[in-house]
């Protein structure tokens, strides 16, 4: 399998708008950070220990019967295609730096992410649409055990599983939810919510992860540690948040119906007409437009706009999808032009040319 694949299509399994509470909760993600005894960490090894460490962890994914993996070197990737695969949550932004040596195995439909020589020699990722939280764990920890049969896992008795991050040390693993609250945000209720999650052991992130922003009102709560809990006490910590952040969020929609209804629909409807009708469109304005016709669709307010696209949108408003879709590199304004021009084709208030030569065919 080809990792050109990987670069055609926007929306990746994880976008599809199912999975419980998928109006809220975007994603589930699980993460197993592992590394094999006798090489250094990523930080510190050599380039042979690095490539030793590539060929190990590849020849027992790839050499399986029926393997469905594609793999590909970052070194082998030009910046614009491993932007692509950050962009669609694939790779780490850690891992797309060609000099780390890193390498990323990623199954047919998306869900798994096996990325090599990140921060850990082995990271093993599994997203899926929703809350699906023991789902991807069950898909996550069937690819660690298949590796673990083959490979000499670092762990020690007292401490597990053995981590170039001492939070890390433990099960290894990060378990995240990437959620939308637009109420939240709209009621400033989310600035008093953050330091509370994390006086609860979870910590909150943009996006993309460590040190990103939270464009169009989406989050990312995971554990914060990982020593002394086992797996499921992790998955029911963050479970239980989850289910009040879901709460507190429903209630805050309602509220804002409820007593500000007609002020919420004129933002709505105005992000819809800007994401409908712009001629510039920056990244940051694009965000929370699309996060308001989201919301109003959530509501039931606008109607006749299908969300799959919004989700395509989503993944082709960024930098290295415009250029790619573009077919060249585009300066900040040039995106900005081309981000609007590509949100009216998609919501289909201009025609484009194929359509437009289709009607006069008729």
């Amino acid at each position: 399998m080809s990792i050109e694949k990987f670069m055609q299509g926007a929306v990746t399994g994880w976008m599809e708008a199912y999975g419980e509470h998928s109006d809220i909760v975007m994603s589930t993600r699980i993460r197993l950070a592992r590394n094999l005894t006798g090489y250094r960490f990523p930080i510190a090894f050599t380039e042979e220990q690095a490539m030793e460490v590539d060929r190990q962890v590849a020849a027992v994914l790839l050499d399986a019967d029926e393997s469905n993996y594609a793999y590909t070197k970052m070194a082998d990737l030009p910046l614009l295609e491993r932007q692509i695969l950050v962009e669609k949550h694939l790779i780490s932004p850690q891992l797309a730096d060609p000099d780390r040596h890193g390498a990323v195995i990623l199954s047919e439909d998306e869900t798994i992410s096996v990325m090599v020589n990140e921060e850990d020699h082995i990271r093993i990722q599994c997203i899926r649409p929703g809350l699906q939280l023991e789902a991807a764990y069950r898909q996550a920890d069937f690819v660690d055990d298949y590796l673990e049969k083959e490979l000499p896992y670092a762990f020690d008795e007292d401490f597990g599983y053995l981590t170039s991050c001492p939070s890390n040390t433990g099960t290894g693993m990060r378990a995240s939810v990437m959620m939308h609250l637009p109420a939240l945000t709209i009621t400033k209720q989310i600035d008093r919510i953050i330091p509370a999650i994390s006086r609860l052991g979870m910590i909150v992130r943009g996006s993309y992860g460590e040190g990103s922003e939270a464009p169009g009102n989406v989050y990312q709560i995971s554990n914060q540690m990982t020593l002394g809990k086992t797996e499921q006490e992790i998955l029911e910590d963050l479970g239980n948040i989850t289910s009040r952040l879901i709460a507190h969020e429903r209630k805050s929609r309602e509220l804002l119906l409820a007593k500000s209804r007609l002020s919420l629909e004129n933002r709505l409807f105005r992000s819809l007409g800007t994401v409908s009708f712009a001629r510039l469109l920056p990244s940051g304005e694009a965000a929370k437009c699309l996060s308001d016709v989201r919301l109003g669709i959530d509501l039931g307010i606008i109607q006749n706009v299908d969300m799959s696209i919004l989700n395509e949108l989503m993944i082709f408003m960024q930098p290295g999808f415009l250029q790619q879709y573009a077919g060249a590199e585009l300066g900040q304004e040039e995106r900005d032009v081309f981000r609007a021009k590509l949100f009216r084709e998609r919501l289909a208030i201009e025609k484009t040319p194929a359509s437009q030569e289709q009607e006069t065919e008729e």
